[in-house]
């Protein structure tokens, strides 16, 4: 996978950097791509669905405001290629109820007991109680591994090495562990290997899972699998409805790209992925992030955040109009600019983005920050109250002090922060008696809706 993900790093950086003509620019880009999936066993179908579609859509499309046509080249790639593992879907990681049964399932080599163990130590660090059960009769050693991880986590354990009867060990652990108050019971079945030995683990799979009712059935899948996942996913999911689905070893295949896809082509829920071998490298399947990563997140993380932040320009234009209708300006309006400045650069450029705005009479001069200086004041209002960001008036030396504090920072910063505030306000004032200029620029104020 490694060998994959420095491909399509500097595939990136070189298309951003790259003096060719645009059309001549995507057209190499393709072709590379094109070669690095097909390395990381990506189905060929696909891979030609997936370029065929950014190459439409990079030569019809036009970027927006502030952005460059390479720029837009690359969301488009990262649009796409999210679509590929799943879109913008996430996973539903904490219970609606407690307590939460999981009964992980997969073939023999999947890394089963790792992963259970994995899941665990992810809800542990939440506040969760997990208790592991062994389930697994069939491999000798499956007892004592889950045993040791248990106790390396420092989970309940819960099974039995004198009885054969898987059904009736995951019955009575069930039991057992939610009267010592575990609120994530997680059940360890067995794999087999061999289509003859794969039916009568499915049909052991069915039998556990009639016997405890577990309120989600999770899939283990090894990354090193490929395109088989798809098979192999749909065969399980037949025997009994698969509720997600977690991939282990992803760090060490360059069969990845084929694993997830094709699970994502069974529309089935990417609930985790394994990043290593060690017990804490497992984190929640997220395809845009795991996107951006493949990419190059470290050069492209800018870029991505500038374009979440013109895709949210409706949001600002009516928070900012809301404003101006009242003539006042909260810390909460405050901290939803700073937070678009620190992704789209000054105010003035923020206010070229939304309809209607950019003629405001701002002098930029008074609005320039910089970075170090934003990031203190978001911290300052990430210690503040609800009701001291919606009034700032009630926040006292008392208060002040106790900000501060909670923020790591000084009085004179938040002192600093409230000045601009009061500026702001001002500022927000001096427009509002402005209203015909507003109302010629297209802004009806009487008809922002309240949020």
């Amino acid at each position: 996978m490694s060998s994959v993900l420095d491909s399509l790093k500097k595939l990136v950086a070189d298309f951003l950097r790259g003096k060719d003509p645009y059309e001549v620019a995507v057209e190499n880009f393709i072709k590379e791509l094109q070669k690095t999936l097909l390395k990381a066993d990506v189905n060929v179908k696909l891979v030609i669905q997936l370029t065929n579609s950014i190459k439409e859509r990079a030569l019809k499309e036009k970027p927006p405001p502030l952005v460059s046509r390479n720029e837009w080249f690359i969301k488009i790639v990262y649009d796409e290629l999210s679509n590929l593992f799943g879109g913008d879907v996430k996973p539903q990681i904490f219970p609606q109820k407690t307590p939460y049964v999981i009964m992980l399932v997969g073939v023999q080599g999947s890394g089963k007991t790792t992963t259970a163990a994995k899941i665990a130590y992810f809800y542990k660090r939440y506040g969760y109680k997990p208790c592991l059960i062994c389930a697994d009769t069939y491999r000798p050693a499956a007892y004592d591994q889950l045993s040791q991880l248990s106790k390396q986590i420092d989970a309940l354990f819960c099974g039995d090495q004198k009885s054969s009867d898987a059904v009736e060990i995951a019955r009575k652990c069930v039991d057992w562990c939610i009267k010592q108050g575990s609120n994530i019971v997680i059940i360890d079945t067995a794999g087999r290997h061999g289509y003859g030995e794969e039916e009568s683990l499915l049909k052991e799979m069915q039998e556990i899972a009639k016997a405890v009712n577990p309120d989600e059935i999770m899939m283990i899948l090894d990354a090193s699998m490929g395109q088989k996942a798809y098979e192999l996913a749909l065969r399980f999911h037949s025997a009994t409805p698969i509720g997600s689905i977690t991939i282990t070893k992803l760090d060490g295949t360059a069969k990845g790209g084929g694993a997830l896809s094709a699970v994502a082509a069974t529309k089935a829920t990417i609930k985790f992925i394994g990043t290593g071998e060690k017990i804490p490298e497992i984190e929640v399947f997220e395809p845009r992030r795991f996107v951006g990563r493949l990419l190059g997140l470290g050069d492209i993380s800018s870029l991505i955040e500038k374009f979440k932040s013109i895709e949210h320009s409706e949001k600002i234009e009516k928070r900012f109009a809301k404003a101006l209708s009242t003539g006042k300006i909260t810390l909460a309006d405050i901290y939803l600019q700073l937070q678009t400045m620190k992704k789209l650069g000054p105010l003035a450029k923020i206010i070229q983005l939304i309809p209607g705005l950019s003629m405001l009479p701002i002098d930029d001069k008074q609005m320039k920050l910089t970075e170090e200086r934003m990031k203190k004041w978001l911290a300052i209002m990430d210690s503040m109250t609800f009701e001291e960001l919606r009034n700032p008036n009630i926040i006292d030396k008392n208060r002040m002090l106790k900000i501060a504090i909670g923020s790591g920072t000084t009085v004179e910063d938040v002192k600093e922060l409230l000045k601009y505030y009061e500026l702001m306000n001002t500022m927000i004032k001096n427009v509002k008696r402005r209203k015909t200029l507003l109302r010629r620029f297209g802004i009806d104020l009487t008809k922002i809706e309240e949020e």
